[in-house]
């Protein structure tokens, strides 16, 4: 017979009942043992002193910081009730007939029970949100972050600034039903073409948009839905949702109606 299976070696008694580590650590679900064991403690690492403030520019914490910026702005807004958004050049005088119109534009808006968002800057919007104060309603200032302006008008009464032109841009569409654009540059002509296009490709409700200066943009309109529409680029604008017009009564009336919709 095998003696190898008359005598087998007998198991060491502490195989059993000794752990192989004298401690456990545990960070948040993860456990460590022995070597594992971390030398430093979570909350030690966030009260450290920083070595390098390196992370401050870099892509993950700029994520924490566009993340902030949108529930900034939810929070904010979300109680605002029904709006509409006025766009504009900031170059627009006081005593232009334009400025004017957006102020009277305004002020009828704001009557009507609804609060009146702009970018929150000089020229078309200051003239639009002082039109909204005068008038008692909601004056909603919506800024950015640019080395040449002074920050939000004196006559907003709801106001916010932001580092990212792409979350500014979606408070505007989330929290309006209507909008009125008034001769502007390359900031009011791409909040236009945003609202424009989010419509046409049905991302978003219908939401009219009024036009406000027939000289100023029948030329766009007339290229946009001559030449670009007969080289197949685009399909028939809804003539519901743009209006172009000099009536500023008629313009309110155009983003009203995005209220009932």
């Amino acid at each position: 017979m095998d003696s190898n299976n008359e005598n087998p070696a007998p198991q060491h008694k502490d195989a059993l009942t000794t752990p192989p580590f004298d401690e456990t650590y545990r960070r948040g679900p993860v456990i460590m043992r022995g070597r594992m064991v971390p030398k430093d403690t979570t909350y030690g690492n966030l009260l450290a002193p920083e070595a390098s403030t390196d992370w401050l520019h870099m892509d993950p914490w700029r994520v924490m910081r566009i993340q902030a910026e949108f529930v900034d702005g939810f929070g904010a807004l979300a109680e605002l009730g029904p709006a509409v958004a006025v766009f504009g050049s900031a170059r627009t005088s006081a005593d232009d007939k334009m400025y004017a119109a957006a102020r009277d534009a305004a002020a009828q808006v704001a009557r009507a029970g609804c609060a009146v968002i702009t970018g929150g800057g000089p020229g078309i919007m200051e003239a639009a949100n002082r039109g909204a104060a005068e008038a008692g309603g909601v004056s909603v200032g919506l800024g950015i972050e640019l080395p040449f302006e002074e920050g939000l008008n004196p006559w907003v009464n709801l106001g916010m600034s932001f580092r990212y032109f792409f979350v500014r841009k979606t408070m505007f569409v989330k929290y309006s039903s209507g909008a009125m654009v008034f001769p502007g540059g390359f900031g009011t002509l791409d909040e236009m073409f945003e609202l424009l296009t989010l419509v046409q490709t049905h991302k978003v409700k219908e939401t009219p948009v009024a036009l406000v200066g027939e000289d100023y943009w029948r030329g766009l309109f007339d290229w946009i839905e001559g030449t670009v529409r007969d080289a197949g680029m685009i399909g028939e604008l809804d003539q519901r949702m743009v209006k172009i017009t000099d009536d500023v009564d008629e313009a309110v009336a155009v983003a009203l109606s995005g209220m009932r919709r």
